[in-house]
């Protein structure tokens, strides 16, 4: 049924018309009483009647209640009200207060009730919130006939307390007599299915699909989907498009022309469409509509930005109309305006219709002379001849402009009648900077260029390119002149500083004559002083034009422009020169560390920065040079000393190195460093017998554990196990809790296989130094070598107490399982661990590629990266994967971006190397072998277990490398 509007809807009842804006009930002067009249007695009467009716009570009374008619019940309401007119809101008043009374009604019943006495019948309740009672025990007096006696000392709440819940238990249980429950209905049945077999039950037919009848049936036969033919598809596809077939004739059918162009109506409206829109959306910008019967004013540039827009799209006919009427009308609305013109002319080319274009721009033209656009306009769309013609009146037109003669002499052929447009156009505009520049480049003889420049500057004294074209072409002595006149013309400008600066580089005068100190003061005093980061780009400007010492000097004395001594100037200097060598500017740099360590003569860091530049960018000599410089200003500092050895050892020889260490001697007489650096340079050149006296030397000058380490480590490297046994017994006596003494103890005994010694030194290692992992490592494995895996095993867990959350050691443990046969038991010790270390990268590379399978290695692997954060061992794992899967781009990738995380980890250099072997270049693993020379790894499980080997003991780090990557598979 539909509903009906509002002002078709029934008036609600007691309505009375314009009563809420006060119309009715005002008084008059000739009223003395209210407007309208109250109630008549009819009215009184049947709303007494209707709140009775509604109440469900009778209009009589009980002549047996000889109560006041104060206490009466609030339901029967008599006395003052009793005529009142039962309206809407009487009712929902009396709605919102049942909902009270049954509220409290809920409340009360949560209360204990106690009721003590009754006649022939004693009822004792005892709950909060009592259920019904069953009905042979109703305790009220109408479910069972007997009279109730309230015991005197309960309250008047508690009498009607009792009354009203006998009441209601009464109309309840009576209610639920007359209308039982469906399943009080059923409940005989139920009963009596127990008597059912299980024959019967299995012998009950199946019920009827009457599923066809229903709604979900009907909807069903709806959606039932059908084959439909190609020619249907074919024909809603054409259904919104025109025609475009050609008949066997040849001749066009419907929406093709009889040049043979197809005309496709339904783009034209289409584009009609968004034209509108365009045009619109411009109105609301752009436009401004005179109302008064004037014509509209359309920005022009708005079209000219459609047309850009339009411009190598294909347009139809109808995008060609609209654009066309639009571009009219703004040429008709304002003639004078030049854009508008060139807007139409460009429409017409974009159309193709060269003629219409040059006729439209030629009455653009007449009516706008002074136009320069519209003259440029209209000879580029002519050719060269009527071009000159044309120029020529634009020129008449507008004799200052520049850009008309610039395009004029372009319209010459031979440079002769170039030259006299040029001249003609300088007799007319003789301050045009562009005008004397195009001169100047058409001359071939210097000496005439440099005539016009010199006349140039007169007229233009405060162009900077020409004084300084001018300067270029005079000579050393003469440009020194031009300079200075130009300083004076332009006295706010340090290029011209800079140009005398490269000036007195080129003479071979550039360090001698001061011109950048003494521009940093003519500068300051004009207050026309770059800021510092400018004068920077002044001097990677002039090194890339090869002007070095102009670089140099530009930064000396502009560097510490600005900047206090509370600045963090040293931090600011390096950052400035490390953004130089970024963008490969290394003079720049060169001369900004020069400068700070001229500031700060004792600063390690400057020193070490400027020294990997040398060494990275620069030359032998230079890196030598800021070696020499570094251990003079920090002599102390062995770094340095040993920095120098290795180079002048490398590249000068043995003598060079041994002169070195003997300087370092004398600064730092009890350096372990330089002992130890002057013993591998002796044992690297072949020297043994004078290796082995300085380390008996150093042994008593600066006995520190290291020297003894490198004592027994020569004499183990030397094949003198017995000697090496001897000096770490030694050693041990002095320094008991250096766990490499005891590993390189066991590993001797190890060498001359005595297992039961260097079990017994890897045992009391572990309890002298628990926290070692390398000596439980070497503990376990040893054990493992001796065939007892159980033995491997306990140590493992010992060392797992000892040191709880160490991946070396869990994966150690998970790889004898695995070595074992173990495979369930490795995973479920992976599984452990990697719970407790979920970001260990090395826990992850086991995982994936020893416990997996292949196939579920790359999801393994997404996740890993997603829990692991810059890891290096996970990095070449993904990259061995993408190897395996022929992915080599990819591989190669990630093996680059595993060195730049980390460049300490030798098996990385291992694993990439060996990845180029099989698919690089020469030049790629030549490149590769440099930066692992230069980088020198010192980690790495497989590269610290060859390079420690003493079998391979002076062997340099390109021949490491390569032994790590046969080593690995």
């Amino acid at each position: 049924m539909s509903r009906r509007d509002f002002l078709s809807q029934p008036a609600p009842e007691n309505y009375v018309a314009g009563l809420g804006r006060g119309a009715t009930g005002f008084t008059t002067r000739s009223d003395l009483g209210p407007a309208r009249e109250g109630p008549s007695e009819d009215q009184i009467k049947a709303a007494v009647a209707k709140r009775s009716a509604q109440l469900g009570l009778t209009e009589a009374k009980d002549d047996d209640n000889d109560d006041d008619g104060r206490y009466q019940d609030p339901d029967n309401e008599v006395g003052l009200f009793a005529g009142g007119i039962y309206e809407k809101d009487d009712e929902e008043a009396d709605q919102i207060w049942k909902e009270v009374d049954d509220r409290m009604a809920k409340r009360r019943q949560k209360q204990r009730l106690v009721i003590t006495s009754y006649t022939s019948l004693d009822i004792y309740i005892h709950s909060q919130a009592a259920p019904p009672l069953p009905q042979h025990t109703l305790p009220v007096k109408q479910a069972c006939g007997l009279s109730v006696k309230i015991d005197e000392k309960q309250s008047t709440d508690q009498k009607s307390h009792f009354h009203r819940e006998a009441r209601e238990e009464a109309e309840r249980l009576e209610y639920e007599r007359k209308n039982p429950k469906i399943q009080q209905q059923f409940a005989g049945l139920k009963r009596a299915l127990e008597t059912v077999t299980d024959e019967e039950w299995a012998n009950l037919p199946d019920p009827k699909d009457l599923t066809g009848r229903t709604k979900r049936a009907r909807q069903a036969r709806m959606e039932r989907f059908y084959a439909v033919p190609d020619s249907v598809l074919a024909a809603a596809r054409d259904s919104g498009q025109f025609g475009t077939t050609v008949a066997e004739d040849g001749t066009a059918t419907e929406g093709v022309n009889k040049d043979g162009t197809v005309t496709d109506f339904a783009k034209i409206g289409a584009a009609r469409d968004k034209v509108l829109r365009a045009r619109l959306e411009q109105q609301s910008q752009s436009s401004t509509v005179a109302t008064a019967g004037s014509a509209t004013s359309i920005d022009p540039k708005g079209y000219l930005t459609s047309l850009s827009s339009m411009q190598g799209a294909e347009q139809s006919i109808g995008d060609i109309e609209q654009f066309r009427k639009m571009l009219k009308s703004a040429v008709d609305s304002n003639p004078k305006q030049a854009a508008s013109w060139i807007a139409a002319a460009r429409l017409e080319i974009a159309a193709g219709k060269p003629g219409a274009a040059r006729s439209l721009i030629a009455k653009g033209c007449e009516h706008c002379p002074k136009s320069e656009d519209i003259w440029l306009e209209n000879i580029h769309l002519n050719d060269n001849r009527n071009a000159k013609v044309i120029a020529a009146q634009a020129i008449q037109a507008n004799p200052h402009s520049v850009k008309l003669w610039v395009e004029a002499m372009k319209l010459e052929n031979d440079p002769r009648s170039k030259k006299k447009v040029i001249r003609r156009a300088l007799d007319h505009n003789q301050e045009s900077e562009a005008l004397w520049k195009e001169a100047v480049n058409l001359e071939e003889d210097v000496e005439d260029a440099r005539i016009l420049l010199a006349k140039a500057t007169e007229l233009i004294p405060e162009s900077l390119d020409l004084w300084l074209a001018l300067a270029r072409l005079e000579t050393p002595e003469n440009a020194r002149k031009v300079l200075n006149k130009a300083v004076k013309k332009v006295p706010n400008s340090h290029e011209l500083w800079i140009a005398a600066a490269r000036l007195e580089e080129q003479l071979g005068e550039g360090k001698r004559r001061p011109v950048m100190k003494n521009a940093v003061k003519f500068l300051a005093k004009q207050n026309a002083m770059p800021k510092r980061e400018e004068w920077i780009a002044e001097a990677e400007k002039c090194e890339e034009e090869g002007a070095v010492i102009t670089c140099s000097n530009i930064i000396e004395e502009t560097l510490g422009w600005g900047l206090d001594e509370d600045d963090d100037r040293k931090e600011l200097w390096m950052e400035d020169a490390r953004a130089s060598i970024n963008r490969d500017k290394f003079a720049t740099a060169r001369a900004i560390y020069a400068y700070a360590i001229r500031v700060f003569p004792n600063s390690k860091s400057l020193y070490t920065a400027a020294i990997d530049l040398e060494r990275n960018h620069g030359s032998k000599e230079d890196l030598w040079h800021a070696l020499e410089k570094a251990v003079e200003a920090c002599p102390h500092y062995e770094v340095f000393w040993l920095m120098l050895a290795r180079e002048k050892a490398a590249e000068a020889g043995v003598d060079e190195a041994r002169l070195v260490l003997a300087r370092a001697f004398k600064q730092n007489p009890d350096s372990e460093d330089i002992w130890l650096a002057a013993v591998k340079l002796e044992a690297d050149n072949g020297f043994i017998d004078k290796a082995r006296e300085l380390l008996k030397t150093a042994r008593q000058n600066a006995p520190t554990d290291r020297v003894w380490m490198r004592s027994v480590a020569f004499e183990r490297q030397q094949g003198d196990n017995e000697a090496a046994l001897d000096l770490v017994q030694q050693a041990l006596q002095l320094f008991p809790s250096k766990p490499k003494l005891w590993m390189m103890k066991g590993q001797i005994y190890e060498d001359l296989a005595q297992l039961g010694p260097a079990r017994e030194a890897y045992s009391t290692g572990v309890r002298a130094v628990p926290s070692s992992i390398p000596l439980w490592l070497l503990y376990s494995r040893l054990e493992e070598k001796a065939g007892n895996v159980v033995k491997a095993r306990s140590v493992l867990d010992r060392a797992r107490q000892a040191v709880p959350k160490s991946p070396e050691l869990w994966t150690e443990l998970i790889r004898v399982e695995r070595r074992a046969g173990n495979l369930n038991q490795a995973k479920s010790l992976m599984a452990q661990a990697l719970q407790q270390m979920p970001k260990s990268g090395l826990l992850w590379a086991e995982r994936i590629l020893n416990l997996e399978p292949r196939t579920q290695r790359k999801s393994l692997l997404a996740e890993a990266v997603k829990k692991v954060e810059d890891d290096p061992i996970l990095l070449v794992t993904a990259a061995r994967i993408l190897w395996a899967e022929r992915k080599l781009d990819r591989a190669q990738n990630w093996f680059e971006k595993a060195l730049l995380l980390d460049r300490d980890v030798g098996d990385t250099w291992a694993w990439y190397y060996k990845f180029l072997v099989q698919h690089g270049t020469e030049e790629k693993r030549a490149d590769l072998v440099a930066k692992c020379v230069l980088n020198d790894p010192r980690h790495g499980e497989e590269w610290t277990r060859v390079a420690k080997d003493p079998r391979n003991a002076g062997r340099k780090t390109e021949e490491v490398l390569k032994l790590v990557a046969e080593t690995l598979s």
